[in-house]
């Protein structure tokens, strides 16, 4: 259990409010991450969550020990949610804190006319990548929430350097990776009859991936690479693109060895630990980091990424955890698989590889100490003028609190 002092001046918790599309059980990366920050954070501040329904009427919860406000949706427009009741519902809540997930642009503009009290801290999950006719009329007011915000969150060194907002706003960057839990995926927390029943449904060398259904998650180009791969490929996820990605299959003569098998709402870990191989073929940096791919690390599984101008290739490391080759490069991820599915000593040592990089890199606690350390910082700051404390003896100060000692937390330095 991670220790932290009192977070206000006058030893109160502090109330935080993270602001997101949709939380779970609604799938989806920024979903799951949202999820795991509340799972941990709860134990700490006073916290609370506001995201989309799927429908016009509002719900509130406690969803695994969160307090969730599901607003009521009238529309979605370029994947963004569309909430009336955002602005009063921001306005009401007096937080300290008030954490936006983006791109949610919908959300940043009730943030901006909300004009919440509390200091506002942004994660940077993706820049908007398609939709840049939209992206162009929201820049303005995207612009303001980045100048007022107290500090932005990036999940990876890569996301920082390449993303042409971000560098405009490098000096409130702090780079805070995703983190999950990985003692979830051990070997005892899986049904292992279910896992050996996967097995035997699919054969004895198993490709998986995972994602939604969209564009730039680049699975037509894993398709096409399994006519030189003998293996399964088994895609587990739903999206608009799963007729034709269907029909991909059929057109490169692979339907024998592709499965789509649609959302696994449980036991998802089974169908981790089933596999040989995990393949993330991402073909656009709207793919900022693939969580996915640190669920099959965390399960001992090597994995094949891309090397995008992103965190995906931050994430598993060429030669080390598995292969990062050229997106949209069949030939090329056919290679990976292949040598992954041919060599099981290789395979073995790099799925060794991926655990400990998982547990090591990229764990729960410490993406939510960091992220605490991070609130307290700007509970320091001054929007206009900078930092009113000293940062360097406030982490000192907590990294001397916290039990296990982390000194990590230089990671939340700006401009890291």
């Amino acid at each position: 259990m991670l220790s932290y002092p009192s977070m206000t001046s006058n030893g109160s918790r502090l109330r935080v409010l993270q602001i997101g599309k949709y939380f779970a059980p609604r799938h989806g990366g920024i979903e799951s991450h949202l999820r795991d920050l509340c799972s941990e954070l709860r134990k700490f501040v006073d916290l609370k969550v506001i995201v989309a329904n799927d429908r016009l009427r509002q719900d509130r919860a406690s969803i695994e020990g969160t307090d969730v406000t599901r607003l009521g949706r009238v529309m979605t427009l370029a994947s963004a949610p569309i909430c009336p009741a955002m602005v009063n519902s921001i306005r009401r809540e007096r937080a300290d804190i008030v954490h936006l997930h983006l791109p949610n642009p919908a959300a940043a503009i009730a943030c901006l006319i909300g004009r919440p009290s509390g200091a506002i801290v942004i994660t940077w999950h993706s820049d908007v990548v398609r939709q840049q006719r939209l992206a162009r009329l929201y820049q303005p007011l995207e612009r303001i929430l980045l100048e007022r915000c107290s500090a932005i969150v990036a999940t990876s060194p890569a996301y920082i350097a390449g993303s042409p907002v971000l560098r405009m706003h490098a000096n409130r960057c702090h780079l805070i990776p995703y983190g999950i839990d990985a003692g979830q995926f051990d070997d005892d927390r899986v049904d292992q009859s279910l896992v050996e029943k996967l097995r035997q449904r699919f054969g004895p060398r198993i490709i998986l991936s995972v994602g939604r259904l969209v564009y730039y998650k680049g699975i037509k180009f894993l398709i096409r690479a399994m006519a030189k791969v003998d293996a399964k490929l088994v895609i587990v996820g739903e999206g608009p693109l799963r007729a034709e990605l269907e029909r991909e299959a059929a057109i490169s003569g692979t339907s024998d060895r592709v499965i789509f098998l649609g959302e696994i709402e449980d036991n998802l870990t089974s169908y981790y630990h089933a596999s040989d191989v995990f393949a993330l073929p991402s073909c656009e940096r709207s793919e900022a980091f693939g969580i996915v791919q640190l669920e099959a690390m965390a399960c001992g599984r090597p994995v094949v990424n891309t090397q995008i101008d992103s965190g995906v290739p931050y994430v598993s490391l060429d030669g080390v955890s598995g292969f990062t080759v050229q997106p949209k490069s069949s030939d090329a991820m056919a290679t990976a698989l292949n040598r992954l599915l041919d060599n099981p000593e290789l395979r073995m040592r790099m799925g060794r590889a991926a655990r400990e990089r998982a547990v090591a890199e990229f764990g729960i606690r410490e993406m939510t100490a960091r992220t605490l350390e991070l609130y307290r910082s700007v509970l320091f700051m001054d929007n206009r003028n900078g930092i009113r404390g000293d940062a360097a003896r406030l982490q000192s100060d907590h990294c001397a609190a916290n039990e296990d000692g982390h000194a990590a937390f230089r990671h939340t330095e700006a401009g890291t």
